[in-house]
């Protein structure tokens, strides 16, 4: 197994430079076709809003979009000239979760932004990246909006509560689990976490991953904070450039009446995550 065809999303906003350098370099390294998507989404407009806005407004409104989407276009395709990386582009008319989810499910791997708080957002965007990590049946990379992330998954570190995502997560990422110069299996709180850890936490997803010729280290850790924090604080401490884990093993309703690691990772990420559902 490995990532042969990767999207990545694309758009006018500022972290979509970096987002697409880290996108440009995982197709370097497991020597894939990258492809760009635009998404021309309509703004939203409430329905008592509709017969004030004229026709010419709307044209308008399209021609901008249009304008838009080519200049990504050419920024994409400026971005990936030298890169040696074969590409294609497409931009796509609808909702942003919609139209990435189901594209997505004719790639190998989803480079995605976290989202920022403070851009200007077009419909479906405040469900980004969460709608599609939970929709698309493929992993996803996510990457932070601050910072730069030019090589992804020479230290990965693996969230492991034995959950099934996290287990989906595990077998999707394991062309950068063999590539990777370290993994360590990080179990947070193993006395509290999902039941199948083992009496070692950790030691056996180590054993099967060596299995497969991935040398890991299983490390596991008791602690008061919150687990998302110490996951982070433990991926800085140990150098990771990757974080893998699994999405929302929760019902959705769950995780936003109670929270959750996934949720606070999407939030507060220090670095790139793959992420599984």
């Amino acid at each position: 197994m490995t990532y042969k065809d990767i999207l990545v999303h694309i758009d006018n906003l500022a972290p979509c430079k970096a987002r697409l350098a880290s996108a440009i370099g995982l197709a370097k390294a497991f020597d894939a076709r990258l492809t760009g998507l635009f998404v021309r989404a309509t703004p939203y407009i409430p329905q008592y809003a509709e017969a004030q806005i004229s026709p010419e407004i709307l044209e308008a409104q399209a021609r901008d979009l249009e304008r838009i989407a080519a200049e990504a276009g050419k920024a994409f395709k400026a971005a990936t000239k030298s890169s040696g990386v074969k590409t294609e582009w497409r931009s796509i008319e609808g909702e942003a979760t919609d139209v990435i989810g189901l594209q997505a499910r004719y790639f190998d791997l989803v480079v995605l932004g976290q989202g920022n708080p403070q851009d200007i957002l077009m419909p479906g965007d405040r469900d980004m990246p969460d709608h599609v990590i939970m929709t698309c049946g493929r992993p996803t990379v996510v990457v932070p909006f601050v910072g730069r992330y030019p090589v992804i998954g020479r230290n990965v570190m693996v969230a492991w509560d034995a959950s099934a995502t996290a287990s989906r997560a595990v077998h999707d990422a394991m062309p950068f689990l063999k590539a990777a110069k370290s993994v360590i299996v990080m179990v947070i709180n193993p006395e509290t976490a999902t039941r199948g850890i083992g009496d070692l936490p950790g030691a056996d997803m180590a054993a099967h991953l060596a299995r497969h010729g991935v040398k890991a280290e299983a490390d596991h850790v008791q602690c008061d904070l919150e687990p998302g924090d110490m996951l982070l604080s433990r991926a800085a401490d140990k150098g990771a450039d990757l974080i893998v884990m699994g999405g929302y093993g929760h019902a959705r309703w769950r995780e936003i009446v109670l929270g959750g690691v996934t949720d606070h990772i999407l939030n507060h990420m220090t670095v790139p995550v793959l992420m599984s559902h």
